[in-house]
């Protein structure tokens, strides 16, 4: 029998809180206002960094084109396992930090859109700053970052990579989390590295 979408969430949790960051997963009211700031007609590659249950990509796949190359990290390897026999059409890899050569073993040079649910507020300042240049370098110049966590603490380091389109507070979710949408400067070219350091 298929473990509950919320007991499999609290599992991933209690294994490692660091890791999942919250004791629940997305609400219905997240997954619509993230999957309502994407423009779908514009994607043909996109990575959902952090997926848990995948109460996004239940929408996110709803709305992709069929030809979309989609990328799918997940730590958590019983999630991951369901999200497989769910969506087995997707790819899937455990490690965001290697979300760039990921996309190049499978020659994407550079994604359409990025939905990162990934608890940054819990990680390091390195792992931080290496999972934002590996988003940065993945995006296309354009590209669209949908990024959502429960506090505004990402606004500055935002702010400095990307150009913010809006953050958005979503009430109607447990804990209530904020929805940054920001774009890749379409000045950036084909830059393959950036500079971290004042984050």
């Amino acid at each position: 029998m298929k473990t509950s979408e919320p007991l499999l969430f609290l599992q991933g949790f209690l294994r490692n809180p660091k890791r999942v960051g919250s004791l629940l997963p997305s609400s219905k009211f997240l997954a619509k206002k993230i999957v309502q700031s994407v423009r779908w007609d514009e994607v043909r590659t996109i990575a959902e960094l952090g997926p848990g249950t995948g109460a996004v990509t239940r929408l996110m796949r709803a709305e992709l084109p069929q030809s979309a190359t989609v990328f799918l990290f997940e730590r958590d390897p019983k999630m991951r396992n369901d999200l497989k026999k769910t969506y087995p059409e997707f790819m899937y890899h455990s490690n965001a930090s290697y979300l760039v050569k990921k996309m190049h073993q499978e020659h994407i040079h550079q994604l359409d859109n990025i939905i990162c649910g990934l608890p940054f507020f819990n990680f390091s300042r390195e792992m931080r700053q290496n999972i934002l240049s590996q988003i940065h370098t993945a995006l296309r110049p354009g590209g669209t970052l949908v990024l959502y966590q429960y506090s505004l603490h990402m606004r500055k380091q935002l702010t400095e990579l990307f150009e913010m389109e809006k953050i958005q507070f979503v009430p109607f979710s447990f804990p209530p989390v904020f929805v940054y949408v920001c774009h890749k400067r379409q000045d950036e070219g084909q830059r393959e590295a950036i500079d971290l350091g004042k984050i």
